[in-house]
């Protein structure tokens, strides 16, 4: 009796590790297929350009967002030398992003070096695209140390 129960959870425990048994029958179990590619959102890299409207929007409203609530007074004004770096850089089987960088002008009047990635499906939902970003000199946590280098390709 006790044989039998000891068998009966083996031959339960490969099963449920995927692990090809036979039954009392000679049938084999084979694990069902893995679904994960319907789940599989497609990305083709259509992403906005690096001096878009909408992305430097997006980019100046984290930025004084940010500010006002952690750290002060600083807003961001305009944008000039807008340049891409890069676009797949990482290859295609990564999430599309389309590197640039820019030179902003703050209410202080200081131009500071800002870094940024417009990345495929990571917006809300994941139905769009989204802006990752960096100002060189105001990255107090050190998140992108050192000086932003970790926000490029």
């Amino acid at each position: 009796m006790r044989r039998a129960l000891f068998r009966t959870a083996l031959v339960s425990l490969a099963c449920l590790a995927g692990l090809a048994s036979a039954d009392a029958a000679g049938r084999r179990y084979v694990a069902p297929p893995d679904r994960a590619e319907e789940r599989i959102v497609p990305m083709y890299g259509n992403l906005p350009g690096c001096d878009d409207p909408a992305v430097l929007s997006h980019l100046t409203n984290s930025f004084d967002s940010r500010e006002a609530t952690y750290w002060g007074p600083l807003q961001a004004l305009s944008y000039d030398r807008i340049a891409q770096l890069g676009f797949r850089s990482w290859g295609d089987d990564f999430i599309p992003r389309r590197f640039c960088t820019a030179r902003l002008m703050l209410n202080n009047g200081v131009f500071h070096r800002v870094d940024y990635s417009v990345r495929e499906n990571l917006g809300l939902f994941g139905m769009t695209w989204n802006v990752n970003w960096c100002v060189a000199g105001l990255d107090r946590q050190r998140s992108y140390a050192p000086d932003c280098k970790m926000a490029r390709p």
